[in-house]
């Protein structure tokens, strides 16, 4: 792998050019690294496993000491790979309260905003042709 960002790297089984790529990707490939599962009710409905989030989706905490709150998105950052949720802060000795981040991973999307225009495409189902499968035919006894 080049030093800078390749378009064309496909994959490799080495830790150090795996994190290389995520590190120098640009920050609409970024973008995509900020995907959350969809909770089970979604992924029946849009017919998709995660998607990226955004500011304002509601998020349930799957791991961590915040372990089952339910928040808001307030902000996300691409470049960091990181999401801050409403009302989850930790107290510092001094008493000041900074916001906790989370990693995607670690968060699946209840509910989704439909505010954003470019959102809707991405959100629409998509249909999938299911194969049918043959009647088996009953055996002879």
């Amino acid at each position: 792998m080049k030093s800078a960002f390749s378009t064309h790297w496909v994959a490799s089984r080495q830790r150090r050019k795996q994190h290389k790529y995520r590190a120098n990707a640009p920050l609409h490939r970024k973008h995509k690294f900020l995907s959350a599962q969809l909770s089970s009710d979604l992924q029946t409905k849009y017919g998709k496993r995660s998607l990226p989030l955004r500011k304002g989706d509601e998020v349930l905490v799957m791991r961590g000491s915040f372990k089952k709150k339910k928040a808001k998105v307030t902000s996300v950052n691409t470049k960091r790979t990181r999401v801050t949720l409403e009302g989850l802060q930790r107290t510092k000795k001094d008493g000041t309260k900074i916001n906790v981040f989370f990693h995607p991973s670690a968060l699946q999307i209840k509910i989704l905003t439909t505010d954003d225009k470019l959102r809707l495409p991405q959100i629409t189902p998509t249909k999938k042709t299911e194969t049918e499968k043959p009647i088996p035919a009953i055996a002879k006894q």
